[in-house]
């Protein structure tokens, strides 16, 4: 029989690697070698679609059937199937096949070796060897397993490291038609980790076919269980797939595959806890409430290991927050369960929203029950820790008031309870109770109850010698309780303090860090909340050093040689409070606090924080520098030097002493001495607000336009002190404020009438204001300020309306009665 040569069936088009068809192989019709050989009654085999389509024209054409080869009509168009030579082209092809595949193994075994270049030519080897496999893969799912047999598969994954693009692709695409729908192909690829890891890097790529068809592939491999525990033990892995799924801008087929993907991985836990922590939660979520009881617990200890964005915690709380709290709830549950839960609570909780909506799952109850309880069956000290820390996320959330407290938290017992377990029970716990009470007491709707239980308990020496504790998280959740109760119980606490004062002012010395500490900012908050007219606490507070080493610190802040961080802000406040306490004793101990305040320059300080805090926002700072302010010059008559008067003519002696004179004072400013006082002053010696350049007069001013008017009072009462009757020439005391413009915001503070204490004050600054004369023939003119003063002589009190009385006559709207009732007498006597 002859043989043909053929290679129609070949891409490799390489005849010496096949063997040549034999002539009985060849369809007579079509000249190709046969599939379905079939033989008709005249002895001859044809192609079985070919002979059928012969058939199907004789007879179209009116003709009875005929043979193809010897056009003799037949009897009957009967055909037979010619199995024996089927068999034998099946074979034929068979071993052709083989050879083919031999040589496509080795051109990409060679290939991997050398690493073409990537360019067109070199790259036509393995494209052929690669297009070769995939015609055959296509023409029969069969050769898939041919392929797999014949150990191809690692070359094909191999060219997925080709430095072609093309090539790449074509490897791709040929691994996914070969695992499409055969498990044995993707264990024999997914055996190799290196080949996973490989396609997984695809994901990345910046190119987006290699990236679709990287999906493609995974997709596949990810239906075979073993796969997703190896696809989910690659670093990054799931990471790059929950981008993918979640991208807007890949291809809307890639996203469902990668989704897809997903899907299959979800199958282990372990992938389930990836996702989680990349960000896709609801896996994690719907086995913890869907799961088995062991399932159940191994979710929990995820969920508690996780660090969740807000949003996160508020869905897990929606989702998940009823079935966490029913376990805390039943008795019958497990403490591995519990333990698990509690975890995962204490993360979630940590949110306002989601704790809110733990406090409506009904949370709190079973969690103070656990705090609380002894005995047998209750909870390790370990778990109450957490416990601990669940309420005091909880507290601190602000979701927590008084009616959702009520006799769960708030009752006298509970908060007895919590404050003997404070003193009894490890540094961990007795830090988050501290932050329980810490956001009760920073509530106005629970402070009082937590106020009552401490007084009630005594547990105010108890909580004041934790001031003193070796850890620090302690010393501050024990200031922050401490300040927030001072308002309520200063008087007890500054007496509680008597012997702590020291571990206390060690918080505020501490200068290690280089910067202000939240501790030491505490600690100068808690003192300057405490009454600063107790005089027994000033003292213990000057002799401990206090006062110096906090003014020494502000003025270290002001020239920048501390760091400045968030603390710095209370901090400032809370010296600020503790050195206005050395202006209030200025009339005690003997002159002693008036000496300190010179020593360490509290009027210049004072002055300079009303410039530096203006743009600050720091209300307190300027009320307190304020007020120091006005305390401090209301000692400035007292403390000026007045020079002794210069001798005086004999005659002039002799004339005063006939009028009735003493001795004439020096004109104001003679010798270098105060306008005001008359005496020689200073900021820093005397006080004296009107010296150093007006400075002081000048930022006070300024403060009459802020717009809380808390800082407004204080600031116009220390202006007032210049023009009161304490000082020698009060008209020059105008005089110094109109310099530093500051007469016309007095008056806007008059006629703005903001707060009925504002309003006394102003009366009274322009009431002496209008004793100028010339000053008083200017403001006569603007009617708003008359209309002020009416105003109040209309509805202020009886101090207010004498003084806008007489503001009234100086402005001529009232007539001065008593004047003319003399001037009528007077004359009715001559």
């Amino acid at each position: 029989m002859a043989a043909h040569d053929y290679s129609g069936d070949s891409e490799l088009e390489d005849p010496s690697y096949q063997e040549p068809a034999f002539e009985a192989f060849m369809c007579p019709l079509t000249k190709q070698v046969m599939h379905d050989p079939v033989t008709i009654e005249t002895g001859h085999t044809f192609e079985r679609e070919a002979i059928l389509k012969w058939f199907r024209e004789c007879r179209d054409s009116g003709r009875t059937p005929t043979c193809p080869l010897t056009q003799a009509e037949l009897r009957a168009a009967d055909i037979s199937p010619s199995i024996a030579l089927r068999n034998a082209i099946d074979e034929w092809r068979a071993r052709n096949q083989d050879k083919e595949l031999d040589k496509a193994k080795l051109q990409l075994q060679s290939q991997s070796q050398s690493q073409p270049q990537d360019d067109d030519d070199a790259a036509q080897l393995p494209l052929r060897a690669l297009g070769y496999i995939s015609h055959m893969c296509h023409a029969s799912a069969a050769n898939k397993n041919l392929v797999r047999r014949q150990g191809i598969i690692p070359a094909v994954a191999a060219m997925l490291k080709s430095s072609s693009r093309r090539v790449r692709l074509k490897a791709l695409d040929l691994l996914r038609v070969l695992v499409e729908g055969n498990d044995d192909n993707k264990e024999e690829l997914g055996q190799g980790g290196d080949t996973i890891r490989t396609i997984i890097k695809f994901l990345s790529n910046d190119h987006v076919q290699e990236r679709e068809l990287a999906v493609s592939l995974l997709h596949e491999l990810s239906k075979l269980d073993p796969i997703c525990q190896r696809i989910g033990a690659v670093y990054g892995a799931i990471l790059l797939l929950v981008g993918m799924g979640s991208s807007k801008s890949d291809n809307p087929a890639a996203v469902e595959k990668a989704e897809s993907t997903l899907r299959n991985l979800e199958r282990y836990e372990t992938n389930v806890k990836q996702m989680a922590e990349n960000g896709r939660l609801q896996p994690l979520l719907t086995k913890l409430i869907h799961g088995t009881p062991q399932v159940h617990l191994a979710m929990a200890e995820y969920l508690g290991e996780l660090a969740l964005a807000n949003d996160v915690k508020v869905m897990v709380a929606e989702q998940a927050g009823p079935l966490l709290v029913s376990i805390m709830k039943s008795t019958g549950s497990s403490l591995p369960a519990r333990e698990a839960t509690l975890k995962a609570l204490r993360e979630i909780s940590s949110n306002e929203s989601s704790a809110r909506i733990l406090l409506q799952a009904g949370i709190l109850p079973p969690l103070v029950k656990d705090l609380l309880s002894v005995g047998a069956g209750h909870l390790p000290m370990r778990l109450k820790e957490v416990s601990a820390a669940i309420l005091a996320n909880l507290v601190a959330s602000g979701s927590l008031d008084a009616e959702t407290a009520g006799e769960t938290l708030l009752s006298e017992d509970v908060l007895h309870s919590l404050l003997h377990l404070i003193s009894n029970i490890g540094p961990a716990i007795e830090c988050k109770l501290l932050s329980v009470l810490v956001g009760l007491t920073g509530s106005p709707a629970t402070v009082a109850d937590v106020v009552f239980a401490i007084r009630s308990s005594g547990a105010t020496i108890s909580l004041v010698q934790f001031v003193g504790a070796a850890h620090r998280e302690i010393r501050l959740e024990t200031l922050k309780l401490l300040r927030n109760v001072s308002p309520y119980m200063g008087a007890e606490l500054a007496d509680a303090l008597g012997g702590h004062l020291g571990s206390l002012l060690r918080a505020v010395y501490d200068d290690r860090s280089g910067g202000v500490t939240e501790e030491q900012a505490a600690a100068a908050g808690l003192l300057g909340d405490l009454p600063e007219r107790d005089w027994d606490l000033t003292r213990q507070l000057q002799e401990l050093g206090a006062f110096r080493a906090l003014a020494s610190k502000l003025v270290e802040l002001r020239r920048g040689t501390i760091r400045g961080n968030r603390h710095v802000a209370p901090f400032t406040e809370g010296a600020v409070k503790v050195l206005y306490r050395v202006t209030c004793a200025l009339g005690e101990g003997g002159g002693e606090y008036v000496e300190v305040a010179r020593e360490l320059g509290l009027a210049p300080l004072f002055v300079d924080l009303l410039q530096q805090q203006m743009s600050s926002g720091l209300d307190a700072v300027l009320l307190y520098s304020a007020m120091a302010l006005e305390n401090l010059s209301l000692q400035s008559g007292r403390l000026t030097a007045v020079p002794e008067p210069a001798p005086a003519p004999r005659g002039l002696l002799l004339m005063c002493a006939c009028l009735g004179g003493g001795t004439p004072a020096p004109a104001p400013g003679a010798l270098g001495t105060c306008r005001v006082h008359g005496g020689f002053c200073s900021l820093r010696e005397s006080f004296c607000l009107a010296e150093g350049g007006c400075k002081a007069v000048e930022r006070l001013v300024a403060c009459l336009e802020h717009a809380d008017a808390r800082v407004v009072e204080a600031a116009l009462a220390a202006l007032s002190t210049l023009v009161g009757d304490g000082v020698a020439n009060a008209a020059e005391g105008v005089l110094v404020v109109g310099e530093a413009e500051g007469l016309r915001p007095v008056v806007e503070v008059l006629v703005e009438n903001r707060t009925e204490a504002l309003q006394r004050r102003a009366v009274w600054a322009v009431e002496r204001i209008l004793r100028v004369e010339d000053i008083a023939e200017e403001v006569a003119a603007d009617q708003t300020v008359a209309s002020a003063l009416v105003e109040a002589y209309r509805n202020g009190d009886a101090r207010t309306r004498q003084t806008a009385e007489r503001a009234l006559r100086h402005l001529d709207r009232i007539p001065n009665f008593s004047s003319a009732f003399h001037h009528a007498k007077a004359s009715r006597g001559a």
